[in-house]
């Protein structure tokens, strides 16, 4: 721990080391920003799924860089369109002509039912995005001059793809405003001091500041796309609540120091002898389990496994480097007006002390009624439902999703999307025969033609992303790729099928549903053998390590059902959306055995003194309120998640603040202090505590001169 508490030696290394965080910070924010590499394809699926060899084979038609925003004209009163209502639609076509490729476009189509007449405005995306959505945007301002009762909404994949990056406009300040916030009060209740509060918290935002500004230089570094708001918001919420959670940690170990020792130096370098260890530990743990993503087929998940990692390692250097040299720069009087003096009694972890001796008079009734609890909100989550369809995504619902929601109505749900089914030339006949009669399509015809590929349009009956959608996704797979003579040929490399290739946005949905099931798969069980690792290499045993995941595993499952309840019967959310299971696990199974960390390594500390039993209540007492107050915080900090509209980031926020809390006040304060107390030493199996003289820790504990 060397390279730790030599920080605190003196006042000058104390500056010094300030100083360098500074310079250090202000480097990463003048470092260059690499180009952001083309991502592997629209979905981030590598060229193994079948959606992103049909988008490669797109690249080889005319229209690659064209995509058709829909145009859905309705009356408000829901009534079908009368015959000059029509004529105004068809008057439109002219206008509209200016945002389309090429100025045309083809006649208006009217639902069966006549309620609905719908107009394809291809849109060029060879711009970007930006251009796109600036298309997309004076396309619905010169919507708003038809008479009423006419309305008109913009859907189709341009709008969903501007709508969906207009839900991160403006996010990043609204989440760090709100996030700072919460960590702002949460930390003034906590130290009940006017100044304090301020130290950890401006070491944490700019923590959080450096970490996104590395962000955007190291993924692309790496190779990985960064586009996805996601990302960003996710990682700054992680870095708040690391960070802030080992400053907790490291503050109420030097508050108890200062109590020992009048020399504050001298008590830092205890405080950080102390808590170098669990905070490595913990840090440690949360990366290498958010590195595990990197196995994941989602680009996304890889970018954010990068960008969270780099978050916990620079929580931790702030957690350990800067927040010592800062809090000794200041001195004892931070603490204002509850000052820690030599020999002062402590105010903290009466209650939990109170209820240590409470769990350990009757451990093995407490452990069974807290394990019955955690299963019965596990119970709650059988009924779980995955996979969300492309209207159900926001909580605020935009334009692109009221306008698919009014097609849907009228029109064949997957008219929005069509299915693109990429084939050779001389097989289109063929193929649209064997599409037209899969069940679930509602229309097949040939599309766009280029030498070498062509492509046949497929309309679903079913809305995209659904399980209905999904099936026949699956079935029109089947039915094309066995045309005789209907595989594409090789070009550019891209080529070598056995028949017919079914892309397009619905089918790359589907594909995304089956890469999400084999990461969990895949991912689940290194992660818990990772963390399993690391506990077993900390604790220097076997029996605590193992009973310590499993409980985490069971605050995971608890966690699940308990927000499944809310998300069914109050929040009124149809699914859950199918990545969330893989990155709340992550960030649960990795966070959640933090505060195991932390309170283990403590009484397996204080064990060596006063047993296992004992060491295990001195641990609760004096761990309970900062552990708590971590936990609190940490849950307060994902749950702001939910201020972004989309239902991703909300559910992924909610399960981890439920899971978090459950790790905080009922696992950490219940379950595992009852298993210690009844198994003492065997709690440490196959390792051994190995006591130490009273005299011995009384001598380690002698105060030295003042120094303040």
């Amino acid at each position: 721990m060397s390279v730790f508490t030599r920080v605190a030696r003196s006042r000058l290394a104390a500056w010094l080391t300030v100083a360098a965080a500074i310079v250090i910070a202000g480097t990463v924010f003048g470092l260059p920003r690499p180009d952001n590499p083309a991502p592997v394809s629209a979905t981030g699926l590598s060229a193994e799924w079948e959606s992103t060899q049909a988008e490669r084979l797109q690249d080889q038609l005319p229209s690659r860089d064209v995509q058709a925003a829909i145009v859905v004209v309705s009356r408000a009163d829901g009534g079908p369109l009368t015959g000059a209502d029509r004529d105004r639609v068809t008057g439109a076509v002219g206008d509209l002509g200016r945002f389309a490729v090429g100025g045309r476009m083809a006649p208006p189509q009217v639902s069966p039912d006549g309620t609905v007449a719908l107009l394809a405005v291809p849109m060029s995306t060879t711009d970007g995005l930006e251009a796109v959505a600036a298309r997309v945007g004076d396309l619905r301002d010169s919507l708003t001059g038809l008479p009423d009762p006419l309305r008109a909404e913009v859907t189709g994949a341009p709008a969903f793809a501007t709508d969906l990056s207009q839900v991160f406009e403006g996010a990043d300040v609204t989440l760090l405003a709100v996030t700072a916030g919460v960590v702002a009060v949460l930390l003034l209740i906590t130290y009940r001091s006017p100044f304090l509060w301020l130290v950890p918290l401006a070491i944490v935002a700019a923590t959080e500041q450096t970490t996104i500004r590395a962000i955007e230089t190291i993924v692309p570094a790496v190779g990985i796309n960064l586009q996805s708001g996601e990302v960003t918001g996710i990682a700054s919420v992680l870095v708040f609540g690391a960070a802030t959670d080992y400053a907790l940690l490291l503050i109420a170990r030097y508050r108890e120091e200062l109590r020992r020792e009048a020399d504050r130096f001298a008590a830092m370098r205890a405080a950080l002898r102390r808590t170098a260890e669990p905070i490595l530990a913990s840090g440690g743990t949360v990366v290498l389990g958010v590195l595990t993503l990197l196995l994941s087929e989602q680009e996304t998940n890889r970018a954010l496994a990068v960008a969270c990692a780099t978050g916990v390692v620079f929580a931790m250097l702030s957690a350990l480097l800067v927040l010592p040299a800062a809090l000794l720069i200041f001195g004892r009087g931070l603490f204002w007006p509850f000052v820690p003096r030599v020999g002062g009694e402590a105010r903290e972890g009466r209650l939990w002390g109170r209820l240590g001796e409470a769990v350990i008079r009757r451990p093995l009734p407490v452990a069974a009624l807290a394990t019955l609890l955690l299963a019965g909100l596990a119970l709650g989550g059988l009924g779980i439902r995955t996979g969300l369809s492309e209207t159900e995504q926001f909580r605020v619902e935009p334009e692109a999703v009221a306008g698919a929601k009014t097609l849907a109505g009228a029109f064949p749900a997957g008219a929005t999307q069509p299915v693109a089914v990429l084939t050779a030339p001389g097989a289109v006949r063929a193929v649209t025969e064997a599409a037209a009669a899969v069940p679930g399509v509602s229309s097949a015809r040939p599309g766009d033609a280029g030498q070498a590929v062509a492509q046949v349009d497929v309309v679903l009956d079913a809305e995209p992303g659904t399980a209905a959608s999904d099936r026949a996704v699956e079935a029109l797979r089947d039915a094309v790729a066995a045309v005789p003579g209907s595989a594409p040929p090789v070009v550019d490399g891209v080529g070598g099928f056995s028949g017919a290739v079914v892309g397009g946005t619905v089918a790359a949905t589907y594909d995304s549903d089956r890469a999400d099931d084999r990461d969990r798969r895949l991912i689940l069980p290194i992660i818990l053998l990772l963390v399993l690792a690391v506990l077993v290499a900390l604790l220097r045993g076997l029996l605590a390590p193992l009973l310590l995941v499993l409980t985490v595993v069971a605050s995971f499952f608890a966690s699940l059902g308990g927000a499944w309840l809310l998300f069914d019967h109050v929040l009124g959310f149809p699914a859950l959306d199918s990545g969330v299971l893989l990155i709340a696990f992550v960030f649960l199974v990795a966070l959640g055995v933090d505060y195991n960390i932390f309170l283990v390594t403590r009484a397996r500390e204080d064990a060596r003194r006063t047993g296992t039993r004992d060491g295990m209540l001195s641990a609760l007492r004096v761990t309970g309120g900062v552990i708590t107050s971590a936990g609190v915080l940490l849950a307060a900090v994902f749950a702001v998640l939910g201020v972004l509209p989309l239902i991703l980031l909300t559910q992924i926020g909610v399960i981890v603040c439920v899971g978090v809390l459950l790790d905080t006040l009922l696992v950490r304060t219940v379950l595992v202090p009852s298993l210690a107390f009844l198994l003492g030493d065997r709690f440490w199996w196959p390792g051994r505590i190995r006591r130490e003289p009273a005299a011995d820790a009384a001598t380690d504990r002698a105060p030295v001169p003042a120094r303040d």
